[in-house]
C-alpha cells in the first residue's frame, strides 16, 4: 500500500494462529467462530464445548480432537482458560504450525519462531515463571491426548513457547468490548504500542481487524501503533502495566508529556474550570487561592473514594453499591476536577449500575458527564468513545428524546465508521437500527 493511507482504512485482517474461548462463554458462544447463539450444538465427545453447526465442528476438529478426551475427563471441573490456550498452541506446533506464515503485507510475514519470547525476562519474573510452570504441570497430568500430542516440551522450550504465546496474544472481544477469548495472530504481532495510537484493533468473531485512526503518509509498519493497555489511566499506571505485561518502559509522546489532569483538583473558584495541582498554592488560570483546608479536603475525598470503591460488593447488590458511589460523587463535587481519573472511574461505575437498574435518567447524566473525559483520554476517534456515544444515544431513545438521540448517534456513526467500517455488524446492524429508530421517532414528533 503506497501513498497516503486515510483514517478508517483496514490495513490488516487475519485469522488466529491459535485461539481459545473463555470458559465462561463455552455454553453461549461457538467454540470455533465465537458467535453467540441460543441454539448451539454440544460436542458429543467431551460435552464441554459447543458449536453453531456441523461445519464449525468439522472446522475445529483438527485442534479439538487432541483436547476432547481431556476436557471430558476433568468435568465437572473447568480447565483454566490460560491452560487451554497454551495447550492449543502446543497442539498447533505439533501439527507443523511452526511453518505457518502470518502475512502483514503481500510479501512480508512472521512465523511463530519470529515472535519475541522474553525468555530472560520471564526467568527473573517469579510470578510469570510460576504461572508458566503451573500450566505445564496441568498439561503433564494427562490433559492432552498422548497419541496425538506425543510430548510436552522441556522447561527451557516451554518458557520460550509460553512467552511467545502469551506476551504476543490479544484478548478477543465482542461488540460490547467484553473479553470472550484469547488469540495469537502472527502478522499482527508486528505492531508496536503507543499511548497515543494511530491504529485500533477490533474483531469479527475470531478475525482480527486493524484500522487506521489517523491519516498516515504511507503504510510503514514501523510507524503503526496500537495501545496494549487501557488509555483511561495515569502515565505511571500505564507504564507499570506495560512493564509487567510486556517488559518495556513506555517513552511514547503521551508518556513524555506532563500528566496534569490525572490527579487534578477543581479550582476553588467555581466559575473557573481550570484543573489545579493540589500541590500549588493558587490556580494557574485565575489565581484563586488553594487553601490548606481545601488541600486537606481533597486528600480526604481521594482516600474516601479509594476505600469505598475497593470494597464495593460484587453480584446483585447494585442498590447498595449505587448509594455508595453517589455519595462519593457528591463528595467529589467542587473538589475533584471533572477530568480527574478517579472521578471518571467513579462515574463509570455509576453509569454501569444505573444501566443495570434501568435508571435511564441517571444513566444519561453519567454518560454525558463521561463523554468529555473519554474524548480527552481515549481521543475523539477511538473505540471506547464511539461505543459511549452509541450507548448514550440508545439511552436517549429509551427516554423518548429522539432529537438528542439522533445527534448523539450521528456522533457514534462518525467514530465507529472509522474504527469499525460500514460493513462491521456493530455499524451495519446495531447502529443502523438505532439511527432508523431515532429518525422515525424524530419525524413523528415533528409531524403536525
Amino acid at each position: 500500500m503506497s501513498g497516503i493511507v486515510k483514517k478508517g482504512t483496514t490495513i490488516l485482517t487475519a485469522t488466529p494462529f491459535a485461539f481459545a474461548l473463555k470458559s465462561k462463554c463455552r455454553t453461549t458462544h461457538c467454540d470455533n467462530c465465537f458467535k453467540s447463539s441460543e441454539n448451539l450444538l454440544e460436542c458429543s465427545g467431551c460435552q464441554y464445548v459447543y458449536y453453531c453447526d456441523s461445519h464449525c465442528q468439522k472446522e475445529s476438529w483438527r485442534i479439538h480432537r487432541a483436547e476432547c478426551a481431556g476436557l471430558k475427563k476433568i468435568l465437572p471441573q473447568v480447565l483454566p482458560d490460560d491452560a487451554r490456550f497454551i495447550a492449543r498452541v502446543i497442539i498447533k506446533l505439533n501439527q507443523g504450525g511452526a511453518d505457518e506464515l502470518g502475512y502483514y503485507t503481500e510479501t512480508n510475514f512472521r512465523k511463530f519462531d519470529d515472535l519475541m519470547s522474553h525468555y530472560s525476562d520471564i526467568r527473573f519474573d517469579p510470578e510469570r515463571l510460576e504461572h508458566a510452570i503451573d500450566l505445564r504441570e496441568i498439561l503433564l497430568l494427562g490433559f492432552l491426548d498422548e497419541t496425538l500430542v506425543p510430548e510436552v516440551p522441556d522447561m527451557t522450550k516451554w518458557v520460550d513457547i509460553y512467552g511467545k504465546a502469551f506476551i504476543n496474544s490479544y484478548s478477543i472481544q465482542d461488540r460490547e468490548m467484553e473479553s470472550i477469548g484469547t488469540g495469537l495472530y502472527l502478522g499482527a504481532s508486528i505492531i508496536d504500542h503507543s499511548c497515543k495510537p494511530n491504529a485500533i484493533v477490533t474483531f469479527e468473531g475470531t478475525m482480527i481487524i486493524i484500522r487506521t485512526l489517523t491519516d498516515l503518509p504511507s503504510l510503514d509498519w514501523s510507524q503503526v501503533s496500537i495501545s496494549y493497555v487501557e488509555l483511561l489511566d495515569s502515565t505511571e499506571s500505564r507504564r507499570q502495566k506495560l512493564h509487567e505485561m510486556h517488559y518495556f518502559w513506555c517513552n511514547c509522546e503521551r508518556c513524555e508529556q506532563e500528566d496534569i489532569m490525572v490527579e487534578a483538583a477543581a479550582c476553588p473558584n467555581s466559575s473557573c474550570d481550570s484543573p489545579c495541582s493540589i500541590k500549588a498554592d493558587k490556580c494557574g488560570n485565575c489565581n484563586a487561592q488553594i487553601s490548606v483546608e481545601f488541600k486537606k479536603t481533597f486528600e480526604q475525598v481521594v482516600d474516601l473514594t479509594a476505600n469505598y470503591l475497593k470494597y464495593l460488593k460484587e453480584g446483585d447488590d447494585d442498590l447498595n453499591n449505587w448509594s455508595i458511589i453517589k455519595m462519593c460523587l457528591e463528595k467529589q463535587k467542587g473538589v475533584m476536577h471533572r477530568f480527574n481519573i478517579q472521578h471518571i472511574n467513579t462515574l463509570n461505575l455509576a453509569r454501569a449500575i444505573a444501566i443495570n437498574l434501568e435508571c435511564w435518567d441517571y444513566a444519561e447524566i453519567y454518560n454525558k458527564e463521561l463523554l468529555p473525559g473519554y474524548s480527552l483520554y481515549h481521543g475523539e476517534i477511538y473505540l471506547e468513545t464511539g461505543l459511549l456515544y452509541l450507548e448514550t444515544g440508545n439511552i436517549q431513545l429509551k427516554l423518548k428524546k429522539p432529537k438528542e438521540a439522533l445527534e448523539t448517534l450521528n456522533k457514534a456513526k462518525m467514530v465507529l465508521t472509522i474504527t469499525h467500517g460500514d460493513e462491521h455488524p456493530l455499524v451495519r446492524e446495531e447502529l443502523k437500527l438505532l439511527l432508523n429508530e431515532a429518525i422515525e421517532s424524530n419525524n413523528d414528533t415533528q409531524s403536525p
